[in-house]
């Protein structure tokens, strides 16, 4: 039995309605580099098709993707055919993964590109959501580079519907907010330093997107299941948060997630 559907939250003032859990797709691209407490095996185009149904059918409308995620975009490509208007798409630019390492490029002309073949592999004339997938040298990207100037002119081409950053830092995810439609922050259990970016986010109708809300995992590793419910009751009651990402690739605990998520809100 599926529980009740998700409510939608706004991202910020662009119009963007997103669930308030969102399908990250790491798992579907990549499996090298990536810090989830147990090995997983990258899904089959079956298996994966069944998640997105699943996600779908749970109410489920934000999937989130990145050039660094292997081949995930060119997956979810193939398997959004025919379903592209039912989802709200969240990709980045900024980071390459290629042959096990990282690196990164946040130039204007490599911003430019990316989105690009962004568009291509995911057979889309348009991207919901383009953050810049940061190294962590947050406010020397915005201010060396211009790469939220490079995607203000590809909103306004309609190539993208609204941008910002997936920042690693306080300041950082400020001057992004304060330059954007939004961010993507860390904020779990373990972590809530950057809590005063949410804060302002809230007051400045900016959209939040939420990584690593269960820590990669280990949050229900190091403190049980009831974790997870305890997580999602703290995000949501904070107005500012627009959607929190969760990369399971299992259906059971995607459907337990939007189960304790509902909760969360409806507080049953």
């Amino acid at each position: 039995m599926l529980p009740d559907q998700l409510p939608k939250r706004s991202f910020g003032t662009t119009g963007i309605d997103v669930s308030i859990l969102g399908l990250g797709t790491v798992k579907l691209g990549r499996d090298q580099g990536v810090k989830y407490p147990d090995r997983f095996a990258i899904p089959d185009d079956r298996q994966a098709g069944r998640l997105i149904s699943l996600a779908l059918d749970l109410g489920i409308n934000l999937i989130d993707t990145a050039p660094a995620y292997g081949n995930s975009e060119e997956r979810l490509g193939n398997l959004l055919k025919g379903q592209r208007d039912q989802w709200v798409i969240c990709s980045k630019v900024g980071e390459e993964f290629e042959n096990g390492q990282s690196h990164f490029n946040f130039t204007p002309e490599h911003t430019r590109f990316s989105i690009e073949r962004s568009l291509q592999r995911l057979h889309t004339e348009m991207i919901d959501i383009v953050l810049v997938h940061s190294d962590g040298n947050d406010e020397y990207i915005i201010n060396h580079f211009g790469t939220l100037d490079a995607l203000a002119e590809l909103k306004a081409q309609g190539k993208i519907r609204a941008f910002g950053m997936s920042s690693k830092t306080v300041a950082g995810g400020l001057l992004a907010a304060e330059k954007s439609d939004g961010v993507m922050v860390t904020w779990n259990l373990e972590h809530d330093e950057e809590l005063p970016v949410i804060d302002y986010c809230h007051d400045h109708r900016k959209g939040v997107l939420i990584k690593k809300a269960l820590a990669s995992g280990h949050a229900t590793v190091a403190h049980g299941e009831d974790s997870v419910q305890k997580t999602f009751g703290t995000l949501f009651a904070h107005p500012g948060v627009s959607s929190a990402i969760v990369g399971t690739i299992n259906p059971s605990h995607l459907t337990s997630n939007v189960d304790k998520a509902v909760r969360a809100i409806t507080g049953m």
